[in-house]
């Protein structure tokens, strides 16, 4: 089977050691792995040759991984779709589904948890319900991800809206989401 027999497969992450190991591994897995290591590098080679597959960074340098995943349905609505982020929330999860995502999948993962994503046609109703309410800062977080969302990801916009200090909240968008 030659490179051009395998599925073609775009992975953008500005993390490039990340993305290098994840490339190394998708390839041993039978697919033709192209890298970008931001929104516009990606979209520069999805133009190319639109992939089969996609595996999109939610936070990097520039746009967000929201604008790729748009996009990518925009050039070939079959383009299956997997939205890798160390910053997980519920309203950017909501949104990468709603703009043609497949799955939303929370650093740190590996290719196996990519390639079950790409296959899953459906949710599953046996997912465990927390039992108890999610922190405080926790719903900070979600707040603030969900009203960013609706501002397009316009930091100054979002403390318009939070009534919030720009640079406070970007020290809060600096940090990891708390975990629940």
């Amino acid at each position: 089977m030659t490179e051009q027999d395998l599925p073609s497969l775009l992975l953008v992450d500005d993390d490039e050691v990340f993305a290098g190991v994840l490339a190394r591994a998708l390839g041993k897995r039978g697919y033709a792995v192209s890298i970008a290591h931001n929104v516009e590098e990606g979209l520069a080679l999805a133009e190319q040759n639109a992939p089969e597959y996609a595996v999109v960074d939610l936070k990097m340098p520039g746009p967000s991984g929201l604008t790729l995943v748009k996009a990518l349905k925009e050039l070939d609505e079959e383009t299956r779709i997997v939205m890798l982020t160390g910053y997980s929330s519920i309203a950017t999860a909501v949104e990468a589904i709603k703009l043609g995502a497949v799955h939303y999948l929370a650093k740190p993962t590996d290719a196996d948890a990519v390639i079950a994503a790409f296959a899953r046609e459906e949710g599953d109703e046996h997912v465990a319900v927390a039992d108890n309410p999610m922190s405080v800062d926790r719903l900070e977080w979600e707040h603030i991800q969900k009203v960013l969302a609706e501002n397009e990801g316009n930091i100054s916009a979002t403390a318009r809206a939070l009534k919030m200090h720009r640079r406070t909240l970007q020290r809060k968008l600096s940090k990891r989401p708390v975990r629940e």
